[in-house]
């Protein structure tokens, strides 16, 4: 067999484990309504929760950005690239950031998935660390996870972890989480996890992708929401999703961001991200923070509470679980990879785009539809949504 027959047949046993994926075409900009295909579907799988990405004052900045700065940043941030727009975009998350790390500082990337390398790599020495990561972490943080050589600990539950870090006997210890697991929407015990921190001296890392902007006051994220305040938190928060934009930063104190700025792989050798979006990313935390964040974040409040109730009967009738989450990611549980691909491709026929997610992204027996709310779906769009799931009955394999 040669080499592209080999990997032929194992692209043919993905598809008969219902595991293959398939890129979208996209014809217009992410919103409840976009040009799928040349067709036009109603969107559940954005993770625009704030509906910013297609925001005329968002636009307006990132044109103002390019006509100061250009498109492109030219080098690293070590080299030519870290412009006065970078600059002033990390002064101001730093500022966000000191609700709750002392003295904080922050450091942007390009994205979140590079921001955990560079966490992971930079703070988890292979001689004297050890990390301790959430079984249901995000793959960046696995993957950095195992490019940082240093030992490993998966725990599930706030128990085991005392365990392991009663037992490990490293210099440097680090409790990795993402803080709103992004399959099931629910937010880790924060507040639980920095008492563990405290007591073991050790460092508890948060990977706040889903909850900056959308959590908190202000919309300063998970940690602000569980008030939480100490300088062993490093926070990690993601541009490209509440924020609608695109890029990462780091926020810790400030003798961490030093270290990893001068250690880094990830930040030393990437050309820094275009400066027009640190300009433009400036005007999406003031819509964030000021009076049209909150307005959304209200909304989301009130479009989760519909969904919730409507889909609560729905669900118990069609043998579906739906667990509790208080945040904009509505997760549905099918079962089998095949039913959740089935469900979403009758969603789609009747107009409505909601993947179907499989492993390994999620457990095996756990495929699902990822209900994601964004501020601007409507009442009667979430009636769509649930018209449609209503008018099918449960999948029967075979």
């Amino acid at each position: 067999m040669s080499l592209f027959d080999r990997f032929r047949a194992r692209l043919d046993e993905r598809a008969a484990q219902d595991l293959s994926r398939t890129r979208r075409l996209a014809g217009s900009p992410t919103a409840p309504r976009q040009r799928v295909d040349g067709r036009e579907l109603l969107l559940f799988c954005s993770n625009d929760y704030l509906g910013l990405a297609d925001h005329p004052e968002l636009i307006a900045a990132l044109q103002e950005g390019a006509a100061r700065w250009g498109v492109g940043a030219g080098a690293s941030h070590l080299i030519s690239g870290h412009s006065e727009a970078h600059e002033a975009l990390e002064a101001e998350l730093g500022a966000w950031a000191r609700d709750c790390i002392p003295e904080a500082r922050a450091l942007t990337l390009c994205t979140g998935y590079m921001a955990n390398l560079a966490l992971l790599t930079g703070l988890a020495d292979r001689e004297d660390a050890e990390l301790f990561s959430e079984r249901l972490n995000h793959a960046s943080l696995i993957d950095g996870a195992r490019l940082a050589r240093a030992r490993k600990s998966i725990y599930a539950d706030l128990d085991q972890l005392e365990a392991q870090l009663r037992a490990s006997t490293a210099a440097t210890k680090l409790i990795v989480t993402d803080a709103v697991f992004s399959m099931d929407g629910h937010l880790a015990p924060l507040r639980e996890l920095l008492a563990l921190a405290e007591c073991f001296d050790a460092l508890l890392l948060v990977d706040d992708a889903h909850g900056f902007g959308v959590l908190g006051p202000r919309g300063r994220g998970s940690l602000a929401h569980c008030g939480l305040r100490s300088e062993r938190l490093v926070w990690m928060g993601t541009l490209g999703k509440a924020a609608g934009v695109a890029g990462a930063f780091i926020a810790a104190h400030p003798t961490l961001i030093e270290w990893l700025l001068q250690t880094s792989r990830p930040t030393i050798f990437t050309t820094a991200s275009p400066p027009a979006l640190a300009h433009a990313l400036l005007k999406s935390l003031a819509l964030i923070e000021g009076e049209e964040g909150e307005r959304r974040r209200a909304q989301l409040e009130l479009l989760r509470d519909q969904l919730a109730t409507g889909l609560a009967p729905l669900a118990a009738t069609r043998g579906w679980q739906l667990p509790a989450s208080d945040t904009p990611i509505q997760p549905l549980i099918v079962g089998e990879n095949a039913a959740a691909l089935a469900l979403s491709g009758q969603l789609e026929a009747a107009g409505l785009r909601v993947p179907a997610i499989r492993p390994p992204t999620v457990p095996a027996g756990t495929a699902r539809l990822r209900i994601t709310l964004c501020a601007d779906h409507r009442s009667e769009d979430l009636n769509a949504l649930m018209l449609a799931l209503s008018a099918f009955e449960p999948f029967q394999g075979g």
